[in-house]
């Protein structure tokens, strides 16, 4: 009867270890997909960026001088942050991402 116990436990385990291995390769692609998506804006302009995004939520100027434009969606509840960096060539340099999926 231990031994029964034992496995069961075991396998539970072993089940339970597996599933959070597939939540994150399926975290990772969407990550992955995400950054796809968004570094093809890397080097265009921001008036490229602005045409496909829309209007940003917000801007200011960083600490570097450069223009940081951010658009803020929901998806499920789930707040999501896109933030560019813009040069003053109004060149896109840099992207940031959280909570997007």
């Amino acid at each position: 009867m231990r031994s029964l116990s034992l496995f069961l436990t075991s396998l539970f385990i072993i089940i339970l270890l597996s599933g959070c291995q597939t939540i994150k390769q399926k975290t990772d692609a969407i990550v992955e997909k995400e950054n796809k998506k968004l570094s093809k804006f890397i080097g265009k302009s921001s008036q490229e960026l602005t045409n496909s995004l829309g209007n940003p939520d917000e801007d200011f100027k960083n600490e570097k001088g450069n223009l940081v434009i951010i658009y803020n969606t929901k998806k499920y509840g789930i707040p999501c942050e896109r933030r560019f960096e813009i040069n003053s060539k109004m060149v896109v340099i840099g992207f940031v991402s959280n909570g997007c999926f």
